[in-house]
């Protein structure tokens, strides 16, 4: 396996594939880094020389955050947004959506799974009254 930023890389994966591995580089930011190293994107990455491996790793280094970076880049902007009280931050403090999606029907990844409140039975609710009232009646 290529290790690249810290990551293993599949050997029987096509190097275009392969980078996406990688936290923080997507499809289209491999293309871009294939096309300046000048290595093409359809080879195997258990073909690629340890020169194209560096190059490829001294690429990454110098154009893109991946990995730790950026998700420690990702973490402090959202301490930030909840730190300076925006709407945003607010919404990241309650593990909602922070970007306007409807939650009355959906926002299931973000809210977690579904808990039912059901009616209660009329004897149960009787309890609940009596015991609220015989806690204001010691005074």
């Amino acid at each position: 396996m290529t290790r690249i930023s810290g990551v293993d890389i599949p050997n029987e994966k096509r190097l275009d594939i392969g980078l996406t591995y990688l936290y923080g580089i997507g499809r289209t930011n491999v293309k871009l880094l294939l096309k300046e190293v000048e290595i093409e994107s359809d080879r195997r990455v258990k073909t690629l020389t340890d020169e194209e491996i560096s190059k490829i790793a001294k690429a990454i280094d110098k154009h893109f955050l991946v990995e730790g970076n950026l998700r420690q880049e990702i973490s402090g902007n959202i301490k930030r947004l909840k730190e300076i009280n925006s709407f945003r931050g607010s919404r990241h403090s309650k593990n909602l959506p922070s970007r306007g999606q409807r939650t009355k029907s959906n926002a299931r990844t973000r809210r977690g799974k579904r808990s039912t409140v059901g009616a209660q039975k009329k004897d149960d609710r009787i309890k609940q009254t009596t015991s609220k009232t015989e806690g204001t009646d010691k005074k």
